[in-house]
This record gives structure tokens, sequence and C-alpha cells, in this order.
């Protein structure tokens, strides 16, 4: 299981932020979770996050519409990919998922 924080709302700057609720995937295949803001154009970056159960919150993946190399820092690129197609919206995909993928993903 899958789960995503969603219809996160920001009341300082508002924002609203919606992606997947939540996702049921088998072991082996891969879950996409799509995201998408209402900030506009000048907000050309994503942040993809995880936590895992009894664990903090980590940064896996930092989108840009600016290049196509994303920054996965100290992230598995095997694991784990992203995509940034356009200002408002991108998706974060956990391939080949297995027991030990279950957790809060979300992005920002």
């Amino acid at each position: 299981v899958i789960y995503s924080m969603f219809n996160f709302f920001m009341f300082l700057i508002s924002l609203v932020v919606t992606q997947n609720s939540i996702l049921w995937k088998q072991q082996g295949q891969d879950a996409t979770i799509d995201c998408s803001h209402t900030k506009g154009i000048d907000y050309n970056q994503m942040y993809w996050y995880r936590q895992l159960p009894g664990e903090t919150m980590k940064l896996i993946v930092f989108t840009t519409t600016v290049k196509q190399d994303h920054d996965f820092g100290d992230s598995n690129k095997d694991k784990f990919s992203a995509t940034k197609p356009d200002f408002e919206r991108g998706t974060f995909t956990v391939k080949k998922v297995q027991p030990e993928d279950q957790g809060l993903y979300f992005c920002a």
C-alpha cells in the first residue's frame, strides 16, 4: 500500500496541491503518483518526499522543468523515477513495489 497526502492546502500562500490519495499495487508492479498545483508558471519545481513507518520524512527527488536530469541525491534511481512535463504537474514512480516500500509519499 502506498499512501499519499492529497488536497494539501497551504493557507499562507493560497496554494492547492492535489495528488492520488491511495494506491494499491501488487508486489512487483510500478506505483505512479500524479501531482498538480495551482500556483502558476513561476513555480517550476516539485519535491517528492517519502515517510516510511516509524521513520522521519525524507526527500527522494527534486524535479524542475528547467532540466530533465532530476536530482535524486542519495536515492536509488533504479528504484524511483519522476517526470515534470510542465509547470503545474508532475509524476513520481516507485518501481517494482515491495512490502518495504509501504509508506506515505507526497509532493510539494
